[in-house]
Order: C-alpha cells, then sequence, then structure tokens
C-alpha cells in the first residue's frame, strides 16, 4: 500500500491546461461548406458490405457522405493520400486538436511530415447527441480499430472479418499490393457513428450501443485528393459484440459528389516546418 502524501490534495487541485490550445487552427469558413453541400451534384457510390470494407476515392474540393441506409452500423474509416500513401490520417493528433470525438467543423489531420487538413465534416446529423450520462459520444478517434491480433489474444480465435483485416484487403484490391504490403498502411482510424467513452472508475475504453439510424450521415469536403477505405465493422451497432459473426450487421453507404467551392478556395499545402531538427 501506497502511503498517501501530505500534499496530495493540493497536487491534486492543480487545475488542468489544454495541451493544444485550438483557437489558431485554420479552419474552413462556413460560408465555403455550405456553399458546397448546397451546390453538390452526386458522381459516385460505394457501398462497404456487412463485415467487409470498400474503397472510394474523391478529389481535392469534392464532397463525400457516409451513410447509414438499413440498420445501426457503425463504420471504421481510412484515408491516404491519394499520390502518395505514406500520408494518412493521424486519428492521435486529430484527437489532440479537436478532442476524443468530432463533428461538423473539425478537420480530419495527415500524418507527420504534412500534417495538413485531410478533410473537413461539414455536417453531422448525430451531432445532437452530445455527451451521455455515460461520458459517451459518437465519430470517436481513440478506439484503434478491431483486429486479428488482438482478438486471437484475449479469445485464442481466428477471425478475418475485424475491421483491420476488412481494410488490409480493401486496401490492397485498390493498390494492386499484397496483402503483406498493404497491411502496414492501415491505420487508427475514425469510428464514424460509434459511441464511446472510458469509464471513470478504471479509465478503460468502452462502447455502447450507437444511436445511429438509416437517414443520419457525417458530410466531408476532401481536401487533397483521397483514397478512402470504410469498414462495415463486425460488431453492427457495437452495443454488445465486437469481432463477432453474431451480431446484426448492415452496410454503409458512401456518396461522392462534385461541390461549387467558391473560387478562392485552394487545398491546404504541406505543414511549413523545415525538418532540420535543430541540426
Amino acid at each position: 500500500m501506497v502511503t498517501e502524501p501530505e500534499d496530495a490534495a493540493r497536487r491534486r487541485a492543480v487545475p488542468p491546461v489544454i495541451g493544444y490550445p485550438n483557437d489558431a487552427l485554420p479552419r474552413l469558413p462556413e460560408s465555403q461548406g455550405a456553399r458546397a453541400r448546397a451546390g453538390w451534384r452526386k458522381v459516385d457510390e460505394v457501398r462497404a458490405a456487412p463485415r467487409d470494407a470498400a474503397t472510394f476515392t474523391v478529389k481535392a474540393g469534392q464532397a463525400f457522405r457516409v451513410s447509414c441506409i438499413e440498420g445501426p452500423q457503425v463504420g471504421d474509416l481510412n484515408l491516404w493520400n491519394l499520390e502518395d500513401f505514406s500520408e494518412r490520417f493521424y486519428s492521435g493528433k486529430t484527437r489532440a486538436l479537436h478532442g476524443t470525438h468530432v463533428t461538423a467543423g473539425d478537420r480530419l489531420w495527415s500524418s507527420f511530415p504534412g500534417l495538413r487538413p485531410m478533410a473537413t465534416i461539414l455536417a453531422d446529423s448525430l451531432d445532437w447527441y452530445g455527451v451521455d450520462p455515460f461520458g459517451g459520444s459518437v465519430h470517436d478517434v481513440i478506439g484503434t480499430r478491431c483486429d486479428p491480433y488482438t482478438n486471437t489474444l484475449l479469445s485464442d480465435d481466428q477471425y478475418h472479418h475485424c475491421c483491420h483485416s476488412n481494410l488490409t484487403r480493401a486496401f490492397a484490391d485498390a493498390t494492386g499490393k499484397s496483402l503483406l504490403e498493404a497491411e502496414p498502411y492501415v491505420h487508427d482510424v475514425l469510428n464514424v457513428f460509434m459511441c464511446t467513452g472510458f469509464t471513470r472508475d478504471t479509465g478503460q475504453y468502452f462502447m455502447k450501443a450507437s444511436p445511429v439510424r438509416p437517414g443520419d450521415h457525417l458530410d466531408f469536403l476532401a481536401e487533397i485528393d483521397l483514397l478512402g477505405a470504410l469498414s462495415a465493422c463486425p460488431g453492427g451497432d457495437c452495443g454488445a459484440e465486437h469481432s463477432s459473426d453474431k451480431a446484426a450487421c448492415y452496410p454503409l453507404l458512401v456518396d461522392v459528389f462534385d461541390t461549387d467551392l467558391t473560387a478562392d478556395w485552394t487545398p491546404p499545402p504541406k505543414n511549413g516546418y523545415d525538418r532540420s531538427h535543430g541540426r
């Protein structure tokens, strides 16, 4: 048993400091986001089948919508720079800049050395949910993705339709890479529609049945040319099962749109750091 120090209460009472104040972050002007959605024209659609993943491409200045279409279903989203797959969605930095869950106005940031917006969330039909009494909220950037390695560790079971495997197969099919070549490109995800949080007593990551229903959607503006991959999670609404063939699962739809952005919009440049690292 560790003895509590005399000044324990004082140490606990030290107020927190936001690690990355985001007031100075560049943001997409609301007028441009509204213009993009108001004038968009659908040019493509892709379905992610239950317990599987699908890829899609979106050019800079186009928009895309992820929709729940048949029943409560969460999805795991990966994004890559279409011209350079080493630049990919950086969920950890997005979390540090915007918080554990994202919604309209937040941006999905890319990995080093690019560190620039890959996509901006234009609209979120589940924005009403907020934070529930358990501390849960939707669209998290804290869960890594269900994967066969952790599944084998916990249950000694060979299961091949975890989101990690789904995304690996989809990326391999889209790029012509082998599964072994493709797997390192799969990265931590945006958990679209998933309702998650951390328990207050043990600090454990939890999931609960998603509030998503058919018709709900999350809209994005592509800030650079993107290859995306979306997995319809084998947990369904993730209210009971995870990485399982038992849960009720449904497809997810991705629509791609041409937009009428204002003439002064340009894709964001890569981060301006000179990469000298003090040498």
